[in-house]
């Protein structure tokens, strides 16, 4: 063989090695990018060629499956009671994709979670039968929030404060998973314009300035310090309180109400904010950031199992600033679960239990492939002595103070009112806050909420935590307790 046909078979022999190196690569490597390629419609086909498990809600599936008459898709999602669940369970799209619950578990509802196939499974490579999503989610109390808030745009969380689990999660306005299961385009058009935000999950994933809840967090920091050993100590807080390195003073809503020097019950009880603009500023705001990240603050991998948005407490603040961030405003946020977890842990004796809204994932059979409810753990935040003296406090504020819409016979309930600023110089409608616990007097049970009302069709001037939020909470409060 002379040189020329020698030299040409090594090249051709290397371009046939090349090629099948990068037919490897494609197949191997590549086809695998391509087979989980969201567009890929192959993926949805089989993702609906078998009716899908379901997210159970109090013992019954709120999710189903039905069989379509055309198309290439051979089921379709659907919900009973949508709107009421829509929080809790997302959607599952054959478009759109899927969230909340129905995204975080999807491998578990469609059937390709590993914990799913037997070992017939994995040698015919059969799809398994689907498991089941069990919520912590009580029927009757996510209704009543619903129903309660009713045309409100806002947002209610419910928590058992002894075991983590949370009990109700509602947003409004709703929707309809079951508009978006098909792929309407027009209906994800009209949601996705609308300025409500019906699709947008305020209870987990706005946050906003909480106002006048917050104090609860300024409190127990002044207790746990020492700044303050008690809350019927007075404090020296001059009224109205002049803002450090600044020319403006921070006033009370209530120029009558007997603020000056209060203690800190009595400050809870009138939401004085001359009290806890002060009390931030002697704190220092590292302490206060401190025991607001106790609480859950400044967490940005929340998971219920659905990821919640990151509650803020800011740094880097000047004097002025920290005094603002004492009663819930300046680049302070939270989302309505964090404030029902303040609640929950004062309320628990100052232990926050991790919150989850669901119990545990089975497999087709019910057999538990997890129980979230034993894994549930606790962290302690606070004393049980400043927990104590905080549900004291705390029910001031619901007997004779600025909570007294959420008065219930038979339950001892403590709160904590909050009207936070909206736009430029509170140009539009405040935000109506109200946390509480309640603790039912005959059987001992407990319950934490927290409710935010971002709009309704009350005047200006009749905005307030205690009338519009306060009696959301006391609905939520009175179905969770009910006997």
């Amino acid at each position: 063989m002379n040189k020329t046909i020698r030299r040409a078979s090594v090249f051709t022999l290397l371009l046939v090695f090349a090629l099948l190196v990068r037919a490897t690569w494609v197949q191997f490597y590549e086809g695998r990018a391509l087979a989980e390629d969201k567009d890929n419609r192959r993926n949805a086909i089989a993702l609906y060629s078998e009716p899908l498990g379901n997210i159970v809600v109090g013992g019954e599936a709120v999710t189903g499956s039905a069989r379509t008459t055309s198309g290439d898709l051979r089921y379709k999602r659907t919900y009973t009671d949508g709107e009421l669940y829509a929080a809790v369970t997302g959607y599952s799209s054959q478009v759109f994709g899927a969230t909340q619950l129905e995204g975080v578990y999807q491998d578990l509802l469609d059937g390709t979670d590993t914990r799913l196939q037997t070992v017939m499974d994995t040698v015919t490579g059969k799809r398994a039968d689907p498991g089941d999503v069990l919520t912590t989610i009580d029927p009757d109390v996510q209704k009543a929030a619903y129903e309660a808030l009713g045309d409100k745009k806002g947002a209610a969380v419910a928590i058992d404060p002894e075991t983590g689990r949370i009990l109700a999660v509602v947003s409004t306005p709703s929707y309809d998973p079951a508009d978006l299961a098909t792929g309407d385009s027009d209906v994800w058009t009209r949601l996705q314009k609308d300025a409500d935000k019906p699709m947008t999950n305020r209870a987990l994933r706005q946050p906003l300035p909480p106002g006048s809840t917050f104090k609860l967090v300024v409190a127990a920091a002044a207790l746990e310090d020492g700044l303050y050993s008690s809350v019927d100590d007075r404090t020296v807080s001059p009224d109205p309180y002049p803002l450090p390195q600044s020319d403006r003073d921070l006033s009370n809503e209530n120029p009558s109400a007997p603020c000056e020097n209060a203690s800190i019950r009595v400050a809870l009880q009138y939401s004085c904010n001359n009290v806890f603009g002060k009390m931030a500023v002697d704190l220092g705001q590292d302490k206060v950031r401190a025991m607001a990240e106790k609480f859950g603050f400044n967490d940005d991998e929340q998971d219920v199992p659905v990821r919640a948005y990151e509650s803020v407490y800011p740094k880097d603040m000047d004097k002025a600033q920290t005094a603002l961030s004492g009663i819930g405003q300046f680049d302070v946020t939270a989302t309505p679960l964090q404030i029902a977890m303040v609640s929950a842990a004062i309320a628990n004796g100052g232990e926050l239990v991790s919150p989850h809204m669901v119990s545990r994932i089975t497999d087709s059979d019910g057999d538990v492939l997890e129980d979230y409810d034993d894994n549930a753990s606790g962290t302690r935040i606070v004393s049980s002595s400043t927990a104590e003296q905080l549900r004291s406090a705390m029910q001031t504020v619901v007997e004779e103070g600025t909570g007294t819409n959420a008065q219930i016979d038979g339950v001892t309930v403590g709160g904590k009112t909050g009207t936070a600023q909206h736009g430029t110089n509170n140009s539009k409608t405040p935000y109506a806050w109200f946390t509480s616990y309640g603790t039912s007097d005959s059987t001992g049970k407990q319950v934490a909420v927290a409710v935010i009302v971002e709009q309704s069709d009350a005047a200006r001037s009749e905005v307030s935590g205690n009338g519009l939020a306060a009696p959301v909470a006391k609905a939520v409060m009175e179905a969770a307790l009910a006997d």
